[in-house]
C-alpha cells in the first residue's frame, strides 16, 4: 500500500517560478530516495475559514500562498529509509541552503492511505486536511469509500483519504495545531485530482445538488466540519505525468 509524506508551505507570491525550479530540481533525488511520485500543487481557490484555514495552518504572511505537496512511497518502510538518507546527503543540506520560502513554519507528517480510488494524475487538486475522532474511523472510511465513487462519477481521476501515522509537533506549526486536534482524534490528509479547473467546477456543482451526498437523516457527521479546511491548487511539478519535467532538466543540465 502506497504511503504519503503530505506537506503544506506558504511561500512569497513572487518565488512562483523558483519555488517550480526549486522542487522539480529535486525529483531525481527523491526518486533514487525511492520516492515514486512528487507533487507540488500552487494556491489557486483558498478561502479564509472561521475556526481553521491553509493560511492560519502555516502562518502564512501577506503575499505568501499556499502549497500543498505529498510525495508517494511504495511503504512505509521505504519513507524511513529515505528519511534516514536525507538527513546524511550533502546534496539535501546544499538544498537547503536556497529553500524559496520558510522551512520553520512548513508542516509535514506521514500518512497511511485508507482510500485509494482511481489511478489518474490530474493538473487540478482539491486538497482537505481535517481532524476525525479514533472511534469514528470506520463510519468515516465508510463515508470516503461512497463519496469518492461519486467524485469519480462526475470526472475526478483520483482520490485519496490518508490517516496521520507519522505526524510530529512542530517547534511553530504542526498538522495537530493546524486542525485544532482534541484529545483522541486522528489528522486525516486527503486530496482529489482532476484533469483541469472546469472539470472540477462542474462536477462540485453535481456533487452538491447528489442526494447520494447527503448523510441519512438523523445521522452526524463523523467529524467535526468547522474545523475542517480545504482548497483548490494547480499543479506545479507531478514526476508522474512529467508536469515540471522541464524545469528539472534545467536544473539539472
Amino acid at each position: 500500500m502506497t504511503y504519503v509524506e503530505g506537506f503544506i508551505v506558504a511561500v512569497p507570491a513572487e518565488n512562483r517560478d523558483e519555488y517550480r525550479r526549486h522542487a522539480a530540481g529535486a525529483v531525481p533525488l527523491f526518486e533514487e530516495f525511492g520516492a515514486t511520485r512528487l507533487v507540488e500543487a500552487w494556491e489557486e481557490d483558498v478561502a479564509d475559514g472561521k475556526v481553521t484555514d491553509f493560511r492560519r495552518a502555516v502562518q502564512a504572511k501577506e503575499g505568501e500562498k499556499i502549497v500543498f505537496s505529498w510525495f508517494e512511497y511504495p511503504d512505509k518502510a521505504t519513507r524511513d529509509a529515505a528519511s534516514e538518507k536525507m538527513m546524511s546527503d550533502p546534496r539535501m543540506e546544499e538544498m537547503g541552503k536556497s529553500m524559496p520560502f520558510d522551512g520553520k513554519r512548513m508542516i509535514y507528517g506521514g500518512f497511511a492511505p485508507f482510500v485509494d480510488a482511481g489511478s489518474g494524475a490530474g493538473a487540478y487538486v482539491d486538497g482537505f486536511i481535517l481532524p476525525v475522532p479514533e472511534g469514528n474511523r470506520d463510519a468515516y472510511r465508510e463515508m470516503a469509500d461512497k463519496a469518492s465513487a461519486v467524485f469519480l462519477e462526475y470526472g475526478a481521476v483520483r482520490v485519496v483519504e490518508a490517516l496521520g501515522d507519522d505526524v510530529p509537533d512542530g517547534k511553530v506549526t504542526d498538522y495537530r495545531r493546524a486542525v485544532k486536534q482534541s484529545d483522541g482524534e486522528e489528522v486525516v490528509y486527503s486530496w482529489i485530482e482532476w484533469p483541469d479547473k472546469a472539470t472540477r467546477v462542474a462536477a462540485w456543482e453535481k456533487v452538491m445538488a447528489d442526494e447520494r451526498m447527503k448523510p441519512p437523516e438523523g445521522d452526524a457527521m463523523p467529524f467535526d466540519g468547522k474545523r475542517m479546511f480545504w482548497g483548490g491548487f494547480e499543479v506545479l511539478v507531478d514526476s508522474k505525468a512529467g508536469i515540471g519535467a522541464e524545469a528539472a532538466e534545467r536544473e539539472t543540465a
